[in-house]
Order: structure tokens, then sequence, then C-alpha cells
């Protein structure tokens, strides 16, 4: 039995003790393995585990033993389900796991803008003291407009600590749900992406990418955003036009931003496109980090596990999400609810 895991940088100790207990081989492969390699090991792979790396046509049509794909992690964009579902190889995520986490991280970002957190950290230790000035003054979360993009389990979560925890006012743009529905989760529902944006004071990205996501947040978007409001990414970068956004931080179109994920990862201070937010105070920069909490990755080892035993052992595989490309698959998958 072969299982190869792409993306080793990100640690997951005791899943890989866990799979070689099973008696496997099991392949690490970096982040950025190319199509070729990734091909050629997978060939004869019983199972591939992923989280970054994609997964194309090609890798998948050349796998003969193939018996799912595992997603440790939510994203499921860089995987050719399409492919997949012509082969009846299960392909499943795991999207539980850390709701709360990211809401967490993206809540963190919200207020370290607000509170101008990490500026005054790095003169605090320039400078040894500094005292109150117009350039520091902060803002309060209560009483302000969020506008979460997106409230499925992590937009709810932000929205009920924005609400219930800061008496902030929350609004939400999500055409797949109801207003019912959301407004049952704290949300008021603005129908208009534009009219939501225009109203908020912090922006914060919850949505999935899809064809219909990438570059959501254009110029348009930005130019309708107040330039005292604040955006958040904790999703997936492509959700924004990022040249868009740059533009818009350079002009003062907006506040700032604060930013986990990226159209294209890693970031390095001197090729990549976003290199010039690195000395930009009114932008925090984080490297694709908001799940990563101890509580989190035990969540996710442990139900990746189980979802790689269903594979192996010719099980149905437990599909928990409601993503539509998810849930489009009929072969060797039962849904939860």
């Amino acid at each position: 039995m072969k299982i190869v895991r792409t993306d080793q940088e990100l640690e997951c100790t005791k899943l890989d003790a866990q799979l070689r207990g099973l008696g496997a081989e099991l392949v690490l492969l970096p982040d950025g393995v190319g199509e070729d390699q990734l091909a050629v090991e997978v060939a004869d792979a019983d199972l591939l585990l992923m989280c970054y790396t994609p997964i194309t046509a090609n890798v998948i049509n050349r796998a003969e033993r193939l018996k799912g794909i595992v997603k440790y992690g939510v994203g499921i964009d860089a995987i050719d389900i399409d492919a997949a579902r012509a082969r009846a190889i299960p392909v499943v995520n795991i999207p539980e796991y850390a709701e709360e986490t990211v809401a967490e991280g993206a809540f963190c970002l919200m207020i370290a803008l607000a509170k101008r957190l990490l500026p005054m950290d790095r003169e605090m230790k320039t400078s040894g003291w500094f005292w109150p000035a117009q350039s520091w003054l902060g803002a309060d979360l209560a009483g302000k407009t969020i506008g979460v993009v997106g409230a499925g389990r992590i937009g709810q979560s932000m929205a009920r600590m924005a609400g219930a925890g800061f008496r902030a006012n929350v609004v939400g743009y999500d055409p797949n749900m109801t207003a019912d529905d959301m407004q049952t989760a704290g949300i008021a529902k603005v129908d208009d992406l534009p009219t939501m944006l225009s109203a908020c004071d912090f922006v914060s990205i919850h949505c999935v990418l899809t064809p219909q996501t990438e570059h959501l947040i254009g110029a348009a978007e930005f130019a309708a955003m107040k330039p005292t409001a604040y955006l958040i990414n904790t999703s997936r970068g492509a959700i924004v036009d990022e040249a868009a956004m740059v533009g818009a931080l350079e002009t003062g179109q907006i506040a700032g931003a604060g930013l986990d994920v990226y159209a294209n990862e890693p970031l390095d201070r001197s090729t990549h496109p976003l290199s010039r937010l690195y000395d930009e105070e009114n932008v925090i920069l984080l490297p694709h980090m908001t799940f990563f909490t101890q509580e989190a990755m035990d969540r996710l080892e442990a139900e990746t596990f189980e979802r790689c035993l269903e594979a192996l052992e010719g099980r149905p595989v437990l599909v928990k999400s409601h993503d539509k490309r998810l849930r489009a698959q009929t072969a060797n998958v039962q849904f939860g609810l």
C-alpha cells in the first residue's frame, strides 16, 4: 500500500505516524513539486493527500490504483474534481476543523488594524515610548458596520464574534443563502455587493473560490468602499483582484488590509507582485496560517485519518462539505448533513 502526501512543509506528525502504522509506504512531497514528478509518484499510489499542490487531470488519469483524494483542509479549487469523478475516485475535504479558528484569525487581523497594534509595537521597540498623537488614533469596533462576504460556517462565526461579542452591526453578501437564514446567524443580508461594501467599515472575506467568485472584489468594488474601510481576507487570495487591491491601498481608496492568503503563494520580498506591501504600515501580512493552532491541527489530523481509512478500506467516504462540486459525486461517497 502506497500513500502520497504533498505539501510536507505542513507538518502532520500524528497523521504520518498513523498512516505508517497501517503498514503503508508514505511518500512526502514538498510544496511546489512539479506535475510530472507528482504524476510519477501517484501512478502506483492507493491514496493521495494534498493541501495546496494542484491535482490536475493528468495526475489523476495516470493514477491507476487511486482510491481517494483527501484534501487535508477546506478549499478544493486546486483539484480537478471532474477528472476524479470520471474515474469514480472520491474527493473529500475536511471542512469543519478550523471554523472558529479561522474566524478568530480574521477577527485578530481586524482588531489589530483598528487599534494600530503592529505599528505601535514597532514604534515602542524602536523608540522606547511615544505619546498620543493624531497619527496613532485607532478605532472602536462597537457601533461599526462589518460586512462578511460569504455567510457559511466561518462567516457566521465571524458575525457572532463581531455582533454579539463587540456590538458591531453585521451585514453580509451571499447569493446562496436566504435572508432568513442569514438573519438567524445575526447577519443582515444585502443583495448587491457594491451597496454592502459602501456601508462597511470592515469587510471580511469568507466565501470559497470558484469561477464565479474569482476576482469578486475588484476595482469597482474597491471604488465603492469607504476610504476609512479595511479589507480582511483569510479565504483565498484569488477572490480579490490583487492588482486592484494594491492600487486601492496606494491611492488611499481604502484604509488598509489584513491578508493571510494570496493568489500566488508563497510570497517573497523581491519578485512577488505583492512584495511592495511588506513596507506598508497599514497592511498586515500573514503566511496562510490563521488555521494553524494546536486544537485545529488535532482535529484536522484525526478527521483526515478517518477519511483515509474509509477510502483505503473501500467504504464510502464521508463528505461533510456542502460544496456543490463535492456533492455532485455519485461514486464511493456518502454525504453528511
